[in-house]
């Protein structure tokens, strides 16, 4: 009886939730409104009174955001790939093996997330002039995996913790090399924590900004990141046609995300507990 809530406190719960609900769509919601809206009508509080695809037809056939799209794609899907199979590699030496230094790795993977992206653009914009990776899909790769993997390093350390290390023993005792082992007993396992890892380095790569426009130059060789901020910057404002370009963004992660989902709740709680 005492943890029942009284009738004030279940309404002021559920106007609480209706609240947050509504802060949480209106900004999406907003955006959409305002992709199909004339120009001259962008800043108006009404909604769509004269309904038009002028905007993402301007998008798709005048500017260059096929291109931004293609060098997304090919950077997302490089940062991705190699995120994954470099943190799942990580991450379960550092769970099942002991070796020197083991400590000072790990120290070394989480002292680097203390650090913010606006400090680290110089010194890496240095290395990747010298190393003639300006301007070059491989550079903002080798950048964004800087950010997702000592991350979801630590995440699957975490993650194989909790899968029982008599599972390798018999891998062995099967005749398995340690690699045969991860790749063919663990890996499998391991769907949650590697669909977690995936969708981290997919939004990492698809929506960075910072990186993006500091060491791609020429609006052909831009991500969709980068690309959104020439329809707003300090000469000229075309918000139809930047919210109608974030919605064409928003599309591919509402997709990743709806994949992804079932396993991004077991995948972000592994860790926390051990058997």
């Amino acid at each position: 009886m005492r943890d029942r809530r009284g009738p004030l406190a279940s309404l002021g719960l559920h106007l609480g939730l209706v609240v947050a609900a509504v802060i949480a769509v209106f900004p999406p919601l907003w955006l959409v409104v305002t992709s199909f809206k004339p120009k001259t009508e962008a800043f108006t509080l009404d909604l769509v009174k004269d309904f038009t695809f002028e905007n993402y037809k301007h998008v798709l056939a005048d500017t260059h955001f096929l291109d931004w799209f293609g060098n997304s794609v090919v950077v997302v899907l490089g940062t991705t790939v190699l995120g994954v199979l470099i943190s799942s590699t990580t991450g379960y030496a550092l769970s099942r093996f002991r070796f020197p230094g083991m400590r000072p790795l790990m120290w070394t993977l989480l002292l680097t997330q203390m650090f913010p992206m606006a400090v680290l653009i110089v010194p890496l914009y240095n290395l990747m002039a010298s190393l003639g990776l300006l301007n070059q899909p491989v550079g903002l790769i080798v950048t964004y995996l800087t950010i997702a993997v000592p991350f979801c390093a630590w995440m699957m350390k975490g993650f194989f913790d909790t899968i029982p290390v008599s599972i390798d023993e018999s891998g062995r005792v099967d005749g398995l090399t340690p690699f045969g082992t991860f790749w063919r007993l663990v890996m499998p396992l391991a769907k949650p924590g590697l669909a977690v890892t995936g969708f981290y380095t997919f939004v990492t790569a698809w929506a960075e900004v910072a990186y993006a426009t500091a060491f791609m130059t020429g609006e052909e060789n831009l991500t969709l990141a980068g690309g959104l901020q020439t329809f707003v910057n300090q000469y000229s404002a075309d918000w139809g046609s930047m919210t109608a370009a974030a919605v064409i963004i928003a599309v591919p992660a509402a997709l990743v995300f709806g994949f992804a989902q079932r396993y991004l709740v077991s995948g972000m709680t592994a860790g926390a507990v051990k058997s």
